[in-house]
């Protein structure tokens, strides 16, 4: 039978030169990630494209969303609709609450509304009368 030699003794030089040696060998791998990430070639998703302007009725009203102008109406009368410089909208209906898109805001006028009509495009702002 072959009996295996007996390992030496760990000695405190042989640990601290593997804990060194692991440290290094991290500290390379967390510093060449980034440069290793940026040599891969990065998968996009095209996504689909979006049409200029849908509708849909929401609690019986009729909404209509023009997604390059950021324009909504609601049975067909404009709603105030105003871009923050978050990406986010307000509209004119309530202007302490925001939301992500023009949908979000035109179901959430809706709801403000309830049973009333919006003003039929009346100025503001100064505007001419």
């Amino acid at each position: 039978m072959y009996a295996a030699p007996a390992a030496a003794p760990l000695t405190r030089r042989a640990v601290l030169r593997t804990a060194f040696t692991a440290a290094v060998f991290a500290g390379t791998a967390a510093a060449l990630a980034p440069v290793l990430r940026a040599r891969r070639p990065r998968q996009t998703l095209t996504p689909a494209p979006l049409t200029r302007f849908t509708e849909e009725t929401y609690r019986g009203r009729h909404i209509a969303v023009d997604l390059a102008a950021a324009a909504v109406r609601i049975d067909g009368r404009p709603l105030h609709v105003m871009r923050r410089a978050d990406g986010s909208y307000l509209s004119g209906i309530n202007h302490f609450q925001s939301y992500d898109t023009p949908w979000e805001l035109a179901r959430a006028a809706v709801d403000e509304l309830g049973s009333n009509q919006l003003a039929s495009g009346a100025p503001h702002h100064g505007g001419p009368e």
